[in-house]
């Protein structure tokens, strides 16, 4: 009894060194702030001004938790979960416990990183990192209706590792739908996949995107909801400059007949450090959407510009406080608003058709 006392002792003390060490880190940031937003659409023939309590205009409040086992051999085992939050009401995004990610994986220094569940859609992971506004709430989202920062579930991902300089990421998505291979859920995208190609180094980086987002029923009805995407954007970094531009097209070829069906979005942008707890950028944003009508869900062809102007000034290394002031000049076709308003939204923020819009948030975010 006593031999056998001693021996279940020494495996426990050993446990951790045959499996590894197991981490799990609590995360997460909070963002509340004023808004000022005009020429909001009242739909009775007129527009307003609003003045607002907003949460999430520099960047959304998130709860998350990740951790890692390591398997030894240079295998990790790994976890992310995280859910959005709106801390001016205190309720999570789309009424989902984890909203933006929700999966598990194994990550290896040798052979990259594979998971499964749900995440960012591969655009959203992929295009932040090349808008100058980090895609605040005017930025790279807003001419494009939030396309580039949805989330899929069902997916399957693989980052490879860093090989001089370069790296590929895929992503696939299930619809998980019996008898309707592409067709997802009601509510839900349908089976959606992308493929992204990056090049890092100290001058600069370059990443190509392309990627397929599919209605619930499988198909590409809507440039800005459900379509093909094909991306290119570029940083250029000069000390305490870093230049970033980027060009994307959509194009949705199962759109209602005569309905517009593709649309190209540049834009170009910089931000200057004045010094290591101040910084200052501006930007430009355009939109083009090609021949063809609209409808209640669909914009017509038409075209506007965008110009962004924000500051950020760190309080701490998890503290700052920032300033945005935004500008949309639209065509006599376009509505397009400074914020990602999806066109068919119950609380679609555009203008009137052919009517500018002025828009401004501060605020302050904290990260822990």
């Amino acid at each position: 009894m006593r031999l056998h006392t001693k021996l279940m002792a020494a495996l426990a003390v050993a446990s951790p060194l045959a499996y590894g060490q197991t981490s799990v880190e609590l995360y997460g940031r909070l963002d509340a702030g004023l808004e000022y937003l005009n020429h909001i659409n009242n739909s009775a023939g007129g527009s307003s001004t609003r003045w607002s309590a907003e949460g999430g205009d520099w960047g959304t409040s998130m709860l998350g938790l990740k951790g890692n086992e390591d398997l030894g051999g240079g295998l990790n085992a790994i976890f992310n979960l995280e859910t959005g939050l709106q801390v001016m009401n205190g309720t999570t995004s789309g009424g989902r416990l984890w909203s933006r990610r929700a999966f598990v994986g194994l990550k290896s220094e040798e052979w990259g990183t594979l998971q499964a569940g749900r995440n960012l859609f591969i655009d959203s992971d992929g295009v932040w990192e090349f808008d100058p506004f980090v895609q605040q709430a005017f930025s790279s989202a807003s001419l494009v209706r939030g396309r580039n920062w949805q989330q899929t579930s069902n997916n399957i991902e693989y980052h490879s590792p860093v090989f001089w300089g370069f790296d590929v990421q895929g992503q696939y998505s299930f619809g998980n739908q019996p008898g309707a291979f592409n067709s997802g859920a009601t509510g839900e995208y349908g089976r959606s996949d992308g493929i992204m190609l990056t090049y890092h180094s100290t001058l600069f980086d370059v990443r190509g995107i392309y990627d397929e987002l599919r209605d619930s029923n499988g198909r590409f009805t809507n440039i800005f909801q459900a379509s093909r995407e094909y991306f290119v954007g570029a940083n250029v970094h000069f000390d305490a400059v870093k230049i970033q531009g980027a060009y994307t097209h959509y194009a949705a070829p199962d759109s209602p007949i005569g309905v517009a069906d593709s649309a190209d979005h540049y834009w170009l942008g910089a931000t200057y450090n004045f010094q290591p707890r101040w910084a200052v950028t501006a930007g430009g944003f355009y939109i083009k959407v090609g021949d063809g009508s609209g409808d209640v869900s669909h914009d017509p062809s038409g075209h506007a510009m965008m110009y962004v102007l924000g500051t950020t000034y760190n309080l701490s290394k998890r503290t700052f406080l920032y300033g945005t002031v935004g500008y949309v000049n639209n065509g006599k076709n376009s509505d397009f608003s400074l914020e990602a308003s999806p066109r068919d939204a119950s609380n679609n923020t555009s203008p009137l058709v052919g009517q500018s819009q002025t828009g401004a948030y501060v605020g302050m975010l904290h990260q822990f």
